[in-house]
C-alpha cells in the first residue's frame, strides 16, 4: 500500500509487518560490502525512516550507486528495529530510481551555514532545519486562521495595491506603468497618465481598509503580505513580510489587549502541541530552553503598564543605559529587555506619547498621549502593536492637519466616523517576528521562504 511517512508514525503498530510503498528522497546513504542503509524522507513528517537492504536483492549493485538527493520509490516491509533509538525500519524489497542527483548536489549530509543555504534557498527546505522552520510556519498560519474563524471573525483580503499610506512614513514601493526612462529625461511625472490615474504603491498595512469591514461585520482580520521600502539590513527587517491585523468594532483598548493576549497564547499552545518534533529539534540545536520559554509564555499573566510608568522604572533602575530613557520618547531594545525581565513575563505598554505614534490612534484626554499599546515579550522585545482608533471625526481631521497629511483621497476613511461610527480597535503582528520567537531562528531571512531585503530579490 502507498503511504506517507506521516501515516506510519501516526500508527506504527497498524502497519508493522506489512508491505508498504513510500516515495521520497535520499538524505544519506551508508554503503557496506554486503548491505546498506538509506536515510529516507518524504517531507510529510519531520523524522526520517531508515531503509535497510542487503546483497540478496537482485538490484543490490544498482541500489548501492544511488546518490544523496535522488528521488526514489521504495517497496519494503515495516519491521521492528534492533536499534533502541528507533522503533522501526523498512526492510527493502525493491527501489525504483525516479530522479537521479549528481554527486555535486549542494545539500550533502554535513553542517551547512545558514548564509550558504540562503544562496541555494530553493534547496534549503530539504535540510532538517528548514523542514522544521517551514512546517512551523504552516502550522502557525493554520492556528491563526483557526483562532479567528472559530470566534466569528471574517477573513478580509486587504488590497496589495493602494493609494493611501497607513503609517504616514512614506516608505512605500511605487507601482507604475509609466516609462521611467522618458520621465528621467523630461523630469516630469503625470500621474493622470499612469495605470490607476493616480500615484499608487504596495501596501504597508491593510488596517485602514480592514476598519471599513469591521464597521460592517464587527470582527474581521487580515493575514497577508505587506511591503516596506525601508533600507534596513537588520536581522528583524525585510521588505516583504506577512502581517496579521484584526479589527474589532465596539472594542476599546482593554478589549484589544484581551484579544492580543488570548490569540498569542492560543498560537503558542497550538504549535507546541502540533509541532512537537520540530520544537524539540529547535530546543536542542537552535535555542536551548525554547520549550520552557514558550510554555512559560502560554501560562503567563501579561502585565499592563503605561509608557510613563515604564520610563519611571527605567530611570530608577540601577543600570547604565546605552540610550537614556526619556518621557515622551520611544524606548530602545535594551529597555524592552529590561522591562520584561523586571516583570518576569510579557508586558503591555500603553498610553504612548502621541508625537511618536500614527495619526489614526485615539487621543487621550491628557492631550499628550494616545490609546496605543505595544506587547513586549521576553527574549524578543516588541511582538505586537495596536491601538484604539480615533472615532471622533473632528479630532481625526485636526490630527491629520497637525501632521501635514492631505485629507484629499482619505475621505472614505474619515467618513467612517460620520456614517455610524463607534469605538473600535485593532492590532498588528508581523508573522515572521512571531516565527522567530517560536523557532529561536533569529534572522528573518531564515523564516521566509524567499526573503526580499535591500539588494536581494533572487528566486
Amino acid at each position: 500500500m502507498h503511504l506517507d511517512i506521516r501515516d506510519i508514525y501516526k500508527d506504527v503498530k497498524k502497519y508493522m509487518g506489512q508491505e508498504v510503498i513510500l516515495q521520497g528522497w535520499i538524505r544519506n546513504h551508508r554503503k557496506q560490502k554486503e548491505f546498506g542503509f538509506i536515510s529516507f524522507y518524504d517531507g510529510t513528517y519531520f523524522s526520517n525512516v531508515q531503509l535497510v537492504y542487503d546483497n540478496k536483492l537482485k538490484d543490490f549493485e544498482q541500489i548501492q550507486k544511488l546518490h544523496i538527493g535522488s528521488a526514489i520509490t521504495v517497496t519494503g516491509v515495516l519491521v521492528e528495529s534492533p536499534k533502541s533509538e528507533q522503533e522501526f525500519e523498512i526492510q527493502v524489497k525493491d527501489i525504483i530510481l525516479e530522479g537521479d542527483c549528481p554527486e555535486d548536489y549542494p545539500i550533502q549530509p554535513k553542517q551547512h551555514s545558514r548564509e550558504f543555504l540562503r544562496e541555494v534557498a530553493y534547496l534549503r527546505p530539504r535540510t532538517n532545519l528548514f523542514q522544521a522552520v517551514f512546517r512551523v510556519r504552516s502550522v502557525a498560519a493554520k492556528a491563526i486562521h483557526d483562532y479567528f474563524q472559530d470566534r466569528g471573525y471574517v477573513y478580509f483580503h486587504a488590497p496589495l495595491i493602494t493609494s493611501s499610506d497607513c503609517e504616514g512614513a512614506g516608505e512605500m514601493f511605487q507601482v507604475t506603468t509609466l516609462d521611467l526612462d522618458r520621465i528621467a529625461k523630461s523630469g516630469k511625472v503625470d500621474y493622470s497618465k499612469d495605470f490607476f490615474a493616480k500615484k499608487a504603491s504596495l501596501t504597508v498595512s491593510g488596517q485602514l481598509e480592514a476598519e471599513t469591514f469591521a464597521l460592517a461585520y464587527k470582527k474581521v482580520y487580515t493575514f497577508g503580505p505587506t511591503f516596506r521600502a525601508e533600507n534596513s539590513n537588520t536581522k528583524t527587517h525585510a521588505n516583504e513580510f506577512w502581517m496579521i491585523e484584526p479589527e474589532m468594532a465596539f472594542c476599546d483598548l482593554d478589549g484589544d489587549m484581551n484579544v492580543m493576549e488570548d490569540m498569542l497564547k492560543y498560537i503558542v499552545k497550538y504549535v507546541l502541541e502540533n509541532c512537537k518534533s520540530e520544537i524539540e529539534f529547535f530546543d536542542k540545536f537552535v535555542e536551548n530552553g525554547l520549550i520552557e520559554k514558550l510554555t512559560k509564555l502560554a501560562n503567563s499573566k501579561f502585565t499592563r503598564i503605561t509608557h510613563e510608568e515604564v520610563i519611571t522604572i527605567l530611570k530608577n533602575a540601577d543600570k547604565k543605559w546605552e540610550f537614556e530613557p526619556n518621557y515622551g520618547e520611544d524606548i530602545a531594545k535594551e529597555h524592552e529587555k529590561y522591562i520584561t525581565e523586571y516583570f518576569d513575563g510579557p508586558v503591555f505598554i500603553t498610553d504612548w506619547p502621541k508625537d511618536i505614534k500614527a495619526f489614526y490612534m485615539k487621543q487621550n484626554p491628557d492631550g499628550k498621549t494616545v490609546a496605543a499599546v505595544d506587547l513586549e515579550v521576553p527574549g524578543a522585545g516588541e511582538l505586537m502593536g495596536g491601538s484604539q482608533r480615533e472615532e471622533d471625526y473632528q479630532k481625526l481631521i485636526a490630527r491629520m492637519k497637525e501632521l501635514n497629511m492631505s485629507v484629499e483621497g482619505m475621505e472614505w476613511y474619515l467618513n467612517l466616523r460620520k456614517f455610524g461610527g463607534c469605538t473600535h480597535s485593532g492590532f498588528g503582528m508581523g508573522f515572521e517576528r512571531l516565527l522567530i520567537y517560536l523557532t529561536g531562528v533569529e534572522n528573518i531571512r531564515d523564516v521566509i521562504p524567499y526573503p526580499r531585503t535591500p539588494g536581494n530579490c533572487d528566486f
